[in-house]
């Protein structure tokens, strides 16, 4: 059995594919970066720890599903992809590119993404329906779904969240992004969401609250799941939009700017020295 890679290393390979996905979005000009940012770790701890995925096989029999419903963060799933060995770095580096097949949200054309997304309020019913399938075909595979908080405002999730309960989906694992940021100003000055675990425990889902910044506290919280509890699963990560790039951290333009040519070789000069730092440690 494949030894799962460590915290320390995990940490490490986020900090290396938080540079490459700047370099992918500042050579296509496009991207939504900030929360590219915040949801990065997420991303890692799931691909190269948690979820039973092969990028040798891509549809593997009783393989773990994965669905981005905040999908126009499709370039920090993208590198993560990359890292896995899904997709080539020639790929990710015709991002932005005429006639790339990587779009600017997640589509099945790409080796390791399931379901095309992007159109927010979806992905939750998307993961509802693999997650019942699963249950259904007596397999054990488990679903994992990433939301945006600011796609809390769409109505669908909560019909989601409803059957999710009714259907007793303990295979299904939602999370979401907490940055308190969206396009357009704070969350709570748009659509207010809080208190926000409290909206699911009363929809019947088992929920928890992690330091998303943190990949440690990621782990240990998926990894300590009670899979066998009735309830799906709610974790709300508490992240920070544009995590790791200072100038970028809990700045709104940030949702989908993209670096000057000076912005960009700051940013790629701070994670090179916790890059530097974390391999010296």
């Amino acid at each position: 059995m494949e030894n799962k890679m460590g915290i320390a290393e995990l940490t490490l390979r986020s900090e290396e594919i938080r540079k490459r996905l700047l370099e992918v979005v500042y050579k296509a000009k496009a991207g939504h970066i900030g929360g590219d940012l915040s949801s990065l770790n997420v991303l890692t701890a799931l691909y190269l720890r948690i979820m039973n995925v092969d990028p040798k096989n891509p549809k593997m029999e009783g393989r773990d599903r994965f669905v981005m419903s905040k999908g126009h963060c499709v370039e920090a799933l993208y590198c993560v992809l990359e890292a896995k060995g899904f997709i080539t770095k020639e790929l990710v580096d015709t991002y932005g590119d005429y006639l790339s097949p990587l779009a600017g949200h997640p589509t099945v054309e790409v080796p390791g993404i399931e379901f095309n997304s992007g159109a927010l309020g979806h992905g939750l019913s998307i993961g509802v329906g693999c997650a019942i399938a699963a249950k259904m075909d007596g397999k054990a595979y488990k679903t994992y779904v990433l939301m945006g908080d600011g796609e809390q405002g769409e109505g669908s999730i909560y019909e989601a969240a409803m059957a999710g309960s009714n259907y007793k989906l303990d295979n299904l694992v939602a999370f979401i992004d907490r940055n308190g940021l969206q396009i357009s100003d704070t969350t709570e000055n748009v659509m207010k969401l809080e208190s926000i675990s409290e909206r699911w425990r009363a929809f019947g889902w088992d929920v928890h609250e992690v330091d998303g910044n943190d990949m440690e506290a990621i782990v240990n919280c998926v990894e300590n799941i009670d899979y066998a509890n009735g309830k799906p699963h709610m974790v709300v990560l508490h992240t920070t939009k544009g995590f790791h790039v200072s100038y970028m951290e809990n700045v709104l333009k940030w949702h989908h700017g993209v670096p000057s040519e000076e912005e960009y070789a700051q940013a790629i000069d701070e994670i090179s020295k916790r890059i530097e730092s974390l391999r010296n440690s």
